[in-house]
Formats: C-alpha cells, sequence, structure tokens
C-alpha cells in the first residue's frame, strides 16, 4: 500500500532524526572518524536512507552540531524569559550552560568537540550570546569596544570551563561557574560589585534539560 504524504514526511523526519541524533552520540565521545557505515547501524537505518538526507557524513556532523547548539539556545530562551536586563540575561544563561556540563553530559561533549562553532554557527549559543553582549552594551552594562572579540572570549571560557568539570567531576560545579562567570563579566568591563552582585541572583529550577544522543 501506498504511504500517503503526511505518513512519508513523518517517516522520513525520524530518520533523519535517528541518525543527527545517532551523530550526536559519536560526536560526544570523541568519535569523528566513525565511518558512515557504523553511523547508520547505531541509528537502525540503512545506508540508502543516509544519503537520502545527506550528502557526507561532514553534512550529517554540521546538522548534528547545529541541532545540538539550537536545543540548548531553545532552552536557555524558556528559562530566561522576563530577565530585567540584558546583563542580567547574558550572565543567567551564561551560569545555566555552565551548570549542564555536569547536569547532561552528553550535550556538554558535543559542544566542546564543536569548537569554532560555537562562536561562528548561526544557530545556538553564538547568536544569543552576541544579542546580549551588543544590548549589554548599549545599555551601557558592558564596556566593549569589539563584540565579536568578546564573543571569543566567552566561547573559550564556556568551552574551556565545561573541559574543567568533565575532567575534574570532584571540583565543585557551582562555585567553578559562578567564578568564571564573575571573571567574564570583568573582562566585559562590569564592576566587581556588580559582577559579583549578578552572579549572586537566583536561576530558574532546571527542569527538563535538554539531552543529544538518544534516539
Amino acid at each position: 500500500m501506498t504511504e500517503t504524504p503526511n505518513r512519508l514526511e513523518r517517516r522520513k523526519a525520524r530518520t533523519r532524526a535517528a541518525l543527527v541524533s545517532s551523530a550526536q552520540g559519536f560526536i560526544a565521545r570523541g568519535e569523528l572518524n566513525v565511518p558512515v557505515l557504523e553511523i547508520t547501524q547505531a541509528a537502525d537505518v540503512g545506508m540508502g536512507s543516509f544519503y537520502n538526507h545527506f550528502d557526507s557524513k561532514e553534512q550529517l556532523f554540521q546538522a548534528a552540531v547545529d541541532g545540538a547548539l539550537e536545543l540548548l539556545g531553545d532552552y536557555l530562551d524558556s528559562l530566561s524569559a522576563g530577565s530585567a536586563d540584558p546583563a542580567e540575561a547574558f550572565t543567567r544563561s551564561f551560569r545555566i550552560t555552565g551548570r549542564l556540563f555536569r547536569m547532561q553530559p552528553e550535550l556538554s561533549r558535543v559542544l566542546i568537540h564543536s569548537g569554532p562553532a560555537l562562536i561562528t554557527s548561526e544557530h545556538g549559543l553564538g547568536p544569543r550570546a552576541a544579542r546580549d553582549i551588543h544590548a549589554a552594551t548599549a545599555a551601557g552594562y558592558f564596556v566593549v569596544p569589539d563584540p565579536e572579540l568578546a564573543l571569543s572570549l566567552v566561547a573559550g571560557a564556556l568551552l574551556g570551563l565545561g573541559q574543567l568539570l568533565l575532567a575534574q567531576p570532584s571540583r565543585d560545579d557551582h562555585e567553578a561557574v559562578d567564578r568564571m562567570t564573575f571573571s567574564v563579566l570583568l573582562a566585559l568591563g562590569v564592576s566587581a560589585a556588580d559582577a559579583r552582585e549578578l552572579c549572586s541572583r537566583p536561576i530558574p529550577s532546571m527542569s527538563e534539560v535538554p539531552t543529544v544522543g538518544e534516539k
């Protein structure tokens, strides 16, 4: 029996999602040289199905990274709604993302292995951080003569923090995250007193944490 268009589209969407999820799992484990066959086997789809969706493994991995970044970006937006000012929005997002390194290690490892994509991608954290940096600078909270350079600094601090927390499981993650956030705020031109106050504000309950790498 011929499938209806809607049913066919749903099946195609499930196949693509399974491939992306499989790729995210390999990226999270640092297995970037895995052959396409292993990716399709992990996703439980055929080789032919892979090429119905992606031209190459590199294209799939880019989709996997973009998907993870957007997943995290949407999650941060859901928790940051109603922030009083862009400096608070930026601080809250950095502190939440830092806490996710321990709460959701698979997602965290995808972010760490994404490297420069964290800065240059049109999805996820980069655009949102750039938005908050521009807004906080315009409002006088940040002193940032070069927003692109500031974004690179923020991304580097975040990736370094994540690597440290994953490598040192005994380290107090909340303390480490807030200390790093404080240092980043100082680098963005915030006074020590204001940075300390921003880092002391409560953050929303982190329920329904996003996951990656699961079919």
